[in-house]
């Protein structure tokens, strides 16, 4: 790990930084690569800043909420047990590990907060019990737990090919693919939990151990709760302190999510943010609380919303000028039936490191990958669940969906980068076995 994490720490920037640099290289590349002028670089990625603004709003919220429902009373009460579940210093990296894994296949907002805040909460109860345990280590455990969110409740992609009049249609045949054949297929549900116990002993292995040196939580780092208490003067104080207001919106949430099921209704990226409004407002005790969590977790949203018009301008120029195109292009030529998974993995594994945001990609990547596989006779599930996995696998060098996390444990990408490193690899075996399999 060391050596890892010197060169991390010297030559990694911060993310902002980071998104600005790739965007000169996919530039750089178009120029190269493509047949492209520079006025016309410049006008596909000026075009492509606003390219993906509805997207922008759907990933905010699932984002935003994410981190409102950890931090309702009831979830962090759940928090705080958990934190006193791990005994020993390996035992909590595997088990942070392992909640943010679970907490991530629900949706994957909920599960990079979760990482964070239990991380923290096992390091300050641990502190109070004697255990030394490596703060770094317990925060690359949570976002280690990311790297799974792309076969869970909240995977766009999926999601996306099972949405009715979605940019996936076409591509697809003109009919929807249920979800009961991407994240529901039983091998992928198999790779999901293949996936977690490898990444579990795989971070087993590596945490430090006795005579390494170790980075404690500092004493007074610990994340307070939410101060949801406000002075109950004017009858409308009265009726923000009241229950009723959101519990009355939440049940009727409820009610909408059980007739838009009932009717044949599918999961979207829509539903999924509704059903976790709807959890939201059945949890919290008033508006009070609701108004005080908003304006906590929104600090934790303005960096991403800061950087997505950028990588959509990455988007666009990888779009306009083709250069998507030519990466996947270079994949599909070398590939038959039975590779053609592997390969579109590793190929949207690298659009993911350009282009990180999981609908985004897809919007540009998918259509190709599926005609492509459609010309081979692969199974449009297969192709995918392979975009899928090379979505989330990249997430682990990629600093991008780490800043939520990475602003609730105070660290930065560097900290943590050592041990994703060997989440990516180890991810990866499985991921790429699970696609081998699935193609014979």
């Amino acid at each position: 790990m060391r050596p890892v994490n010197h060169v991390v720490e010297r030559f990694i920037p911060s993310a902002l930084v980071f998104s600005i640099v790739l965007t000169f290289i996919v530039a750089i590349l178009a120029l190269i690569l493509t047949d492209t002028g520079p006025g016309d670089l410049v006008l596909f990625w000026g075009d492509g800043l606003a390219g993906l603004l509805a997207f922008m709003t759907q990933m905010a919220l699932i984002l935003l909420l994410g981190h409102i429902l950890a931090n309702t009373g009831p979830v962090r009460k759940l928090l705080a047990f958990l934190g006193r579940v791990p005994t020993t210093p390996l035992f909590a990296y595997v088990f942070v590990f392992v909640v943010a894994a679970l907490a991530s296949l629900i949706t994957w907002g909920l599960g990079l907060v979760v990482g964070g805040l239990l991380a923290r909460e096992v390091a300050y109860q641990g502190r109070e019990r004697g255990m030394k345990l490596h703060f770094p280590m317990l925060v690359a455990s949570g976002f280690a737990g990311f790297v799974v969110w792309h076969m869970g409740y909240s995977a766009s992609g999926p999601l996306t090919a099972a949405t009715e009049g979605s940019f996936l249609i076409e591509p697809l045949g003109g009919q929807p693919l249920p979800i009961t054949e991407t994240v529901f297929a039983p091998w992928n549900l198999i790779a999901a939990v293949v996936a977690i116990a490898v990444v579990a002993l795989a971070l087993f292995l590596v945490a430090p151990r006795a005579g390494d040196r170790i980075t404690e939580l500092a004493v007074d780092a610990r994340e307070k709760n939410v101060d949801t208490e406000e002075e109950i003067v004017t009858p409308a104080d009265r009726v923000d302190a009241s229950r009723l207001p959101t519990l009355l919106v939440g049940l009727a949430l409820v009610g909408y999510l059980v007739l838009h099921f009932s009717q044949g209704g599918t999961l979207t990226l829509d539903t999924v943010n509704w059903s976790f409004l709807a959890l939201i407002l059945l949890l919290v005790r008033n508006p009070f609380e609701l108004i005080a969590l908003t304006k906590n977790a929104a600090s934790n949203v303005g960096e991403i919303l800061l950087q997505f018009p950028l990588y959509a301008g990455i988007l666009g120029m990888m779009s306009g000028t083709g250069l998507i195109q030519v990466f996947s292009d270079a994949f599909v030529s070398i590939s038959n039936p039975v590779t053609f998974g592997l390969l579109a993995f590793l190929s949207a594994g690298l659009v993911n490191f350009f282009v990180p945001s999981g609908g985004g990609q897809f919007a540009v990547q998918g259509p190709i990958m599926l005609g492509a596989g459609a010309e081979l006779g692969v199974d449009p599930a297969v192709t995918i669940m392979a975009v899928s996995y090379g979505d989330q696998w990249t997430n682990m060098i990629q600093p991008f969906w780490a800043l939520p996390l990475l602003a609730i444990a105070g660290l930065k990408m560097r900290d943590i980068l050592g041990y994703t490193t060997v989440v990516l690899v180890a991810s990866g075996l499985v991921f790429a076995g699970t696609l081998l399999i699935v193609s014979l």
